[in-house]
């Protein structure tokens, strides 16, 4: 098993930025793959960035140019660092962790962009 547990959320102003953090633990080993989620109001979840065990990023087109995926410690932490937030950022994230081809989830942190 692999926990998972975000941070970093809160309410900020439009153009603001924020860094959310994601510390996993337990069965760490051979995770080969973490990404963020992320699930506005009333909408589906969606993938907003990836990073795979050699350091390649991929990224949402909403966000491409704002957001940043960045690992520490091989795959074990994570950052999403948000620039430029807009209204429609407005979310619950979600971080997530690849082992074995299994996804773990966290439980979510909220973003709120708002003046």
């Amino acid at each position: 098993q692999v926990q998972l547990v975000e941070s970093g959320g809160a309410l900020v102003q439009p153009g603001g930025s924020l860094r959310l953090s994601c510390a996993a633990s337990g069965s760490i080993f051979s995770i080969n793959a973490r990404a963020w989620y992320r699930q506005p109001p009333g909408k589906e979840r969606e993938l907003v960035a990836r990073i795979t065990s050699d350091g390649s990023p991929t990224y949402a087109d909403s966000v491409k140019g704002r957001f940043t995926i960045s690992a520490v410690n091989g795959p074990y932490t994570v950052y999403l660092q948000m620039n430029s937030l807009k209204p429609e950022d407005t979310a619950v994230y979600y971080c997530t962790a690849t082992r074995y081809g299994m996804n773990y989830w966290g439980k979510g942190t909220l973003v709120t962009v708002s003046s």
